[in-house]
């Protein structure tokens, strides 16, 4: 949940935000921040949805679509079985979470349903935990505008990481 956490508050990082005034309950005015109007998440599942409770944590109003792609095992070709977004959801700016990020099939899967939406690949930020070099080099080639955020990139990625978080083994 820590890891989730950082790289949730990094991608909330890379959203734009206007200043604004914020009277405290003790009537101090204090100069912040506030996002601007438009931002959603999507999690592709069922892994993401480990992420979700990260994004509502700090940020509690915001939308949140999904993906259901499943990989067949033989060709690892990627297909998309259900997608569900905000209705304008091509005005927004997307917060894509996948936390293993291997071959990069599902994720450029992903993302083509989101461009075929009206996204501009460069309104997503993927939010991933781990990534290996491969996996993140098939993304950018594909779309070279999409924003990567992890934290960690290595030739070896966990696996079964949604069973495991959810205890499901």
């Amino acid at each position: 949940p820590r890891l989730i956490r950082l790289v949730v508050e990094e991608g909330l990082n890379q959203l734009p935000y206007t200043e604004c005034v914020v009277t405290t309950p003790t009537g101090y005015k204090y100069e912040g921040v506030r996002f601007e109007r438009g931002n959603c998440g999507v999690s592709i599942m069922r892994s993401g949805e480990a992420m979700e409770q990260g994004l509502r944590d700090c940020c509690r109003s915001i939308r949140i679509g999904k993906i259901l792609i499943q990989s067949d095992e033989e060709t690892l070709k990627a297909k998309v079985y259900y997608a569900k977004f905000p209705p304008d959801i091509y005005r927004r700016k997307v917060l894509l979470m996948y936390p293993i990020l291997s071959s990069g099939n599902t994720v450029v899967e992903a993302v083509r349903v989101l461009t075929d939406h009206g996204v501009q690949p460069s309104h997503i930020i993927l939010l991933s935990l781990f990534s290996t070099p491969h996996g993140a080099k098939s993304i950018i080639e594909e779309f070279p505008d999409i924003t990567i955020l992890t934290t960690e990139v290595h030739s070896v990625s966990p696996i079964h990481f949604g069973q495991k978080y959810f205890g499901t083994d």
